[in-house]
C-alpha cells in the first residue's frame, strides 16, 4: 500500500538537506532545502496553509531527500538541482542570465562590443546595462566616433584594408596603417566616454561641427551635429547619480498567491542603470523565493555588486558564505530599515508589486465568482469582497487589516488599517474584529460609500459571529459574512448552517483563500511596522530629557531617525519645541 506523503514526511530525519517532491508521473515538481528536513517538510501538511501550498500538496505523491553536511551545502545542492530538473513550482532563471556589458578586449588593437559573458583574460568590462536601448546607443556612438577595427576576434594581416577603411569607419590596423599608440588614443577616449566623462568629447565634436560649417562641408556638419545631440543625450542620462563610487544592487520580491516578481535595481559608479523584473510562478514564500532567486541570479559570477540590499529577512550569513566560498568575493548584504538605501529598495518593491498585481488582474475570475455566489447562496454576485484579519504579539501592537477584492482581484486603493484601541493589552480577537468591523462600516454608512457584496473574516465561526454582531448593531443584517479556517479550509457561517467544505480544486475556494492570504499578509506587515515604531520611541525616550510627549513631537516633525540625525540641534529645538541642550544631548547620544 502506498504511503501518503504526509506520513512520508514524518519519516524524514532531523538533519539538514534537500527534499524533492514528485507528482503521480514521478516528475520532480518542487525542490527545497532545510536545516531540519522533518520539521520543514511536515510543515507543508499543517492546517491553515495558504492556497498555493495547499495546491502544491495536492500534487505530491512521493518525497525523496538528500542529507547534507550543513545548510550551506544544502543551498548549493538545491541550486544545482533546480537548474538540472527545472521543477515547475520553483522559481527558475534561464542559464546565462545577466545584464549585457560592453567589453574592450585585451589585445594590441582591441575590439569593443556587447557581451553577456565575463572572460578573465584581462579584458575590460563596462556596465551592466539593464536598458538595452541605451547600450545600443552607446555602441552606435562609439562606432560613429571612433574608427575601430570591425573584423573578427583574430586580427589577420592584410595587404589592403577592407571597405570600412575606405568609408572612414576603420583605421586599418590589419594593413599596418595605424600604430598601437595611435589606436590606443581611441580606446582611451572610449574608456573615458563609458565612464561618463564626456565633456572633452562633446567639446571636440562641437569644434569639428563648427569647422565643417566654416568650410561649407554641410553634410559633414550635419553628421557632427547629430553626433553632438546624441552625446548630450547620453550625458544627461549619466547624470542621474548620487556621487558614490560604490556598485550596489537592490532586490525586492513581491508575491500574490503563486505569482512572484523580483525587481532588481542596479547602481554602478553612482548612476542608476535601470531596473529589471523577473517573473515566476512558485509555491515558496517571499523569503524563500528571494533567497533562491539571488543564488541563481549571481551564480555566474558576472557583474557582482559591492553591496546588496534586499527586501526580506533571508539568511544573510548563508548568502554571504555563498558569495565568499563559491564566487570568491566578499559582498555586504543588508536589509535597510530607513535612509536612502531603504528608499531605493522601496522603489524596487513598488515596481515588483505593480507588476505582480498587473499579472494577477490579467486572470479573469467570472466563473469563480459565479460558483462562489452559488455555494454561499448569495443574492448578488460577490464582485466586491472585503476581508479582515487581526495580528498581535502577546496582546501588544494589535492591528486589523481590511483589504478589498473587486472582480476577484486585489484593489489596493481600498486597503485600510485599524489600530485596535479597545483591548487595553488583552488578547481578544473577537473584540478586535467587532471594533474593526464597526469602525469600517459605520464610516461607510455615514459617508454613503459602497458596501461589499461579501465580508470574509480570517477565522472560524467565532470570528464570523463577532463580525455579524457588529454588523447587526449597524443595521446591516443582510450583509453576508463568512469565515475561512481549519485544516481543510472550511467556510464558516454566523448562523445555524454547518461548515461548508469545498474541493481543493474549487475556483470559489481559491478566491476566498486569496482574500484570506492577502488580509494576513497586510495585517502582519502592519504589526511589524507598529513594533518598529515603538522601538524608535523607546530609543528616543531612553535619552535624558526626552519623554513620551517630546519623542512624539520629534517623530511628528522629522518622521525618521535618519532625518533627525541630519538636522542641527537648533533645527531640532525650533521644530520640535525641545530645549537646545536636550537637542544637543539627543544628537550626541544617537551619533555614538
Amino acid at each position: 500500500m502506498d504511503i501518503p506523503p504526509k506520513e512520508q514526511a514524518k519519516d524524514l530525519p532531523h538533519l539538514p538537506g534537500i527534499y524533492l517532491m514528485k507528482d503521480a508521473t514521478g516528475r520532480i515538481i518542487y525542490v527545497g532545502k532545510a536545516k531540519d528536513l522533518r520539521n520543514r517538510v511536515t510543515s507543508y501538511f499543517l492546517s491553515g496553509r495558504d492556497v498555493k501550498t495547499s495546491y502544491l500538496v495536492s500534487k505530491i505523491v512521493s518525497i525523496e531527500y538528500i542529507i547534507t553536511g550543513n545548510e550551506y551545502e544544502a543551498l548549493v545542492l538545491e541550486n544545482n538541482l533546480i537548474k538540472k530538473h527545472n521543477p515547475h513550482y520553483n522559481i527558475s532563471l534561464k542559464d546565462g542570465k545577466s545584464y549585457p556589458l560592453i567589453r574592450i578586449t585585451n589585445e594590441p588593437f582591441p575590439k569593443v562590443f556587447k557581451t553577456r559573458r565575463v572572460i578573465q583574460d584581462g579584458s575590460e568590462y563596462f556596465g551592466p546595462y539593464p536598458d538595452g536601448a541605451k547600450l545600443i546607443q552607446y555602441l552606435d556612438l562609439i562606432d560613429r566616433l571612433f574608427p575601430l577595427r570591425k573584423c573578427g576576434m583574430l586580427l589577420r594581416k592584410r595587404y589592403s584594408p577592407c571597405l570600412y577603411y575606405h568609408i572612414g569607419r576603420c583605421c586599418g590596423p590589419c594593413a599596418g596603417l595605424v600604430t598601437q599608440e595611435e589606436y590606443k588614443k581611441h580606446i582611451d577616449k572610449i574608456r573615458t566616454f563609458l565612464q561618463g566623462k564626456n565633456d572633452e568629447l562633446v567639446k571636440q565634436v562641437r569644434e569639428e561641427m563648427l569647422q565643417a560649417s566654416k568650410e561649407q562641408k554641410f553634410e559633414a556638419a550635419i553628421e557632427k551635429r547629430d553626433l553632438l545631440v546624441a552625446l548630450e543625450s547620453v550625458s544627461q542620462v549619466q547624470q542621474v547619480q548620487d556621487f558614490s563610487s560604490e556598485s550596489r544592487d537592490y532586490a525586492a520580491c513581491e508575491m500574490r498567491m503563486h505569482l512572484a516578481t523580483v525587481s532588481i535595481m542596479q547602481m554602478r559608479d553612482g548612476k542608476i542603470m535601470g531596473k529589471a523584473l523577473y517573473r515566476a510562478e512558485t509555491f515558496g514564500d517571499e523569503t524563500e523565493t528571494l533567497l533562491n532567486f539571488l543564488i541563481q541570479y549571481y551564480a555566474d559570477g558576472s557583474a557582482l555588486p559591492q553591496q546588496l540590499y534586499i527586501s526580506h529577512d533571508i539568511d544573510i550569513e548563508l548568502v554571504r558564505t555563498f558569495f565568499s566560498n563559491d564566487l570568491k568575493v566578499d559582498i555586504e548584504v543588508e536589509i535597510p530599515k530607513e535612509g536612502k538605501h531603504y528608499r531605493i529598495l522601496r522603489m524596487a518593491a513598488e515596481n515588483a508589486s505593480r507588476d505582480v498585481e498587473k499579472r494577477l488582474k490579467s486572470k479573469e475570475n467570472p466563473e469563480a465568482l459565479e460558483e462562489l455566489q452559488e455555494v454561499l447562496e448569495l443574492d448578488n454576485l460577490p464582485k466586491r469582497i472585503e476581508g479582515f484579519d487581526i495580528a498581535q504579539l502577546s496582546g501588544k501592537f494589535t492591528v486589523a487589516s481590511l483589504i478589498t477584492f473587486v472582480d476577484g482581484n486585489p484593489d489596493r486603493t481600498n486597503y485600510r488599517r485599524f489600530n485596535i484601541k479597545s483591548l487595553e493589552g488583552r488578547i481578544d480577537d473577537f473584540a478586535a474584529i467587532r471594533e474593526a468591523v464597526t469602525r469600517r462600516y459605520s464610516r461607510q454608512i455615514s459617508e454613503k460609500k459602497t458596501l461589499p457584496d461579501l465580508v470574509m473574516i480570517d477565522g472560524g465561526k467565532g470570528q464570523a459571529d463577532a463580525a455579524r454582531e457588529a454588523l447587526s448593531l449597524l443595521g446591516l443584517d443582510d450583509l453576508p459574512v463568512v469565515g475561512l479556517a481549519g485544516e481543510y479550509e472550511d467556510i464558516h457561517f454566523p448562523d445555524s448552517r454547518p461548515p461548508l467544505r469545498l474541493p481543493e480544486t474549487s475556483a470559489a475556494l481559491k478566491v476566498l483563500q486569496a482574500v484570506r492570504d492577502e488580509t494576513h499578509r497586510f495585517a502582519t506587515t502592519l504589526n511589524q511596522q507598529q513594533r518598529s515604531k515603538e522601538a524608535t520611541f523607546s530609543l528616543l525616550e531612553s535619552i535624558p530629557g526626552v519623554g513620551p510627549s517630546r519623542s512624539k513631537r520629534l517623530m511628528q516633525n522629522f518622521g525618521t531617525l535618519e532625518a533627525l540625525l541630519s538636522a542641527t540641534p537648533e533645527e531640532i529645538a525650533k521644530q520640535a519645541g525641545v530645549p537646545l541642550p536636550v537637542a544637543q544631548k539627543l544628537l550626541k547620544t544617537l551619533h555614538l
